[in-house]
C-alpha cells in the first residue's frame, strides 16, 4: 500500500510506556502511520493544527486540557480529523460526553488490540465506531428516557432528511454531507435543524441513539 494510503493517525496520552504501545500496535497495520504524538490535550491540540491527521486517538484523562475538552476545541478547528477515545474509563463514564463532543469512537483500554485497530479504521471512514456494551448501553438509555414522540418522529422524516440523519450520527460535518448528498452545508444545516424540531432531539449522542434503534446506523 502506498504511502499516501495510509491513515495519518495522532496518538495523546500521558504515559510514554503507552504512547510506545499504541504506536508499535497500529503501525504494524500495513494501512496506518502514526505521524504524531502529546502528552497533554494541549499538545493534542496543537499537533492535530500542525500535523493534520486523518484520526486523533486521545485517552480522556490527560494533565492540563482534558481529552472530552481537547475533542471540543478540535471541533472548533473544523478540520476533518476524527477522534477516537481510548481510556481505561468505562463506558457508563465518559461514552454520552465523547459522543456530544464529536467522538469518532470509544475504546477501553482493557479492549485494546483489534477493537483499537478496528475503531481507528471505522473514524478513518467518516463512521462512529460502536462496541457491542457501547451500543447495549445506548440502547438501554435510550429506552429508559425516550423523549416524547421521538418514536413516532421517524415516520414524519423525508428520506432526504433520513440520509442526513444518519450521516449526522455517523459523525460527518455539514460539509462532508454536502458533498456526499449534492446539498450546500447550508442546506443541511436547514435539514439538522428540521430533524431535531421534528424528533425534540438536540445532542449528537441522542441523533446515534435515535439512528441506531431505527436501524439507520449500523454498529460494527
Amino acid at each position: 500500500m502506498k504511502l499516501s494510503e495510509r491513515i495519518r493517525i495522532l496518538v495523546a496520552d500521558d504515559h510514554a510506556v503507552l504512547r510506545a504501545g499504541v504506536r508499535a500496535l497500529l503501525s504494524a497495520e500495513e494501512d496506518m502511520e502514526v505521524v504524531g504524538e502529546a502528552a497533554t490535550g494541549e499538545e493534542a491540540v496543537q499537533q492535530i493544527r500542525e500535523c493534520r491527521p486523518d484520526v486523533a486517538v486521545l485517552d480522556v484523562s490527560m494533565p492540563g486540557l482534558g481529552g472530552v475538552a481537547a475533542m471540543r476545541r478540535i471541533a472548533t478547528m473544523e478540520l476533518e480529523t476524527k477522534v477516537v477515545v481510548f481510556t481505561m474509563h468505562p463506558e457508563e463514564e465518559y461514552l454520552f460526553p465523547v459522543l456530544d463532543a464529536g467522538g469518532s469512537g470509544f475504546v477501553t483500554k482493557s479492549s485494546a488490540d483489534r477493537d483499537l485497530v478496528d475503531a481507528v479504521r471505522c473514524a478513518a471512514r467518516g463512521e462512529v465506531y460502536l462496541s457491542p456494551r457501547a451500543t447495549d448501553l445506548l440502547l438501554r438509555r435510550y429506552r429508559a428516557a425516550e423523549p416524547n414522540g421521538a418514536e413516532e418522529g421517524l415516520n414524519g422524516l423525508t428520506q432526504r432528511e433520513r440520509e442526513v440523519l444518519a450521516l449526522t450520527a455517523e459523525g460527518y460535518t455539514a460539509s462532508e454531507i454536502g458533498g456526499k448528498l449534492y446539498l450546500s452545508p447550508k442546506t443541511v444545516d436547514t435539514y439538522r435543524a428540521r430533524i431535531a424540531r421534528k424528533l425534540g432531539l438536540t445532542h449528537r449522542s441522542e441523533l446515534v441513539k435515535f439512528a441506531l434503534r431505527h436501524g439507520l446506523l449500523k454498529p460494527p
